[in-house]
């Protein structure tokens, strides 16, 4: 977290300010006519995982939205995410594998706050299978003090292992594929600095006016998900705020990769990879990033 007095402030003030998700959540129905004229999708599969605690109900109108506009849409289907382990990691797995195998095209997976740190190590674990990742609101700058639900998560799913220590060194890198995290800077959940990845040709950060816990129904999200999501296989670009959406959007410039690894302790990568085969890289990864 920052040392910034004001900045512990503004967090502390948009996390009680959070209530204001449910105009956002009234936002979508009230614009749900205009919604169904965003950019119209090619028919690929879509996964959308929720975030913690939450489950596929809440992604829900999320889901239908993309249906209306051509998308083949799925929830994670593993009920409320509360728990992180091995089985859960490969129930994931298997879900992306399953639904690149039924629908005979790459998919694009979305993730709401925890759960697009989980999309995000989906990817990284089958790659072949991945269109793009969207992320919202997720905690993936490999900062463990930039969530405030941590303290819930650790007690449910207890402290990491020591092994986990090096997998969590690698939760900031993306996916070898398109990544893009839309964050707000008012998010009283997750702090934005924490949702901004590194520079990088297939990376973009798109900050969004938004509640973290309404990220999944805000209009303004919308309309960058299906932007995202429009553009075809193969020739994606990175998000262009110019004319009007400059009143809305903003896409900062990141620290890039290599400043940050200059910046931290090398560790010898046949140990790092060592490590990670050992632990298994999910339920390791997520017990750092949201526990104490």
């Amino acid at each position: 977290m920052p040392n910034s007095l004001i900045r512990k402030a503004q967090f502390t003030f948009w996390k009680y300010a959070e209530g204001r998700a449910v105009f956002e959540f009234q936002s979508f129905y009230l614009f749900r006519s205009l919604l169904r004229k965003l950019p119209k999708g090619d028919g690929h599969p879509v996964i959308v995982f929720p975030g913690f605690v939450s489950s596929d109900l809440a992604t829900r109108p999320m889901r239908g939205l993309f249906r209306d506009l051509g998308y083949s849409t799925y929830g994670w289907g593993l009920g409320r995410n509360l728990m992180v382990d091995h089985k859960r990691e490969q129930k994931m797995r298997n879900l992306l594998r399953n639904v690149y195998k039924k629908e005979g095209r790459k998919v694009s997976l979305i993730g709401w706050s925890l759960g697009g740190v989980f999309a995000r190590e989906v990817a990284k674990a089958n790659p072949e299978y991945v269109r793009c990742v969207i992320t919202m609101g997720s905690p993936i700058s490999g900062d463990l003090h930039h969530s405030s639900a941590k303290d819930l998560f650790s007690a449910i799913n207890g402290d990491p292992s020591e092994g986990a220590n090096e997998n969590y060194r690698h939760i900031n890198e993306p996916p070898p594929v398109p990544t893009t995290s839309i964050y707000s800077r008012t998010d009283g959940i997750v702090q934005w600095e924490g949702s901004v990845q590194h520079d990088a040709p297939l990376t973009e950060n798109i900050e969004v006016p938004a509640s973290h816990l309404g990220l999944g129904f805000n209009p303004f999200v919308m309309l960058v998900v299906a932007d995202r999501l429009a553009q075809a296989e193969g020739q994606w670009k990175k998000f262009d705020p110019s004319g009007l959406k400059r009143l809305i959007y903003r896409t900062p410039v990141s620290k890039s990769a290599k400043q940050t690894a200059s910046e931290d302790e090398k560790v010898p990568e046949e140990v790092a990879s060592e490590t990670r085969a050992e632990t298994g890289l999910i339920p390791q990864v997520f017990k750092r990033v949201m526990g104490s």
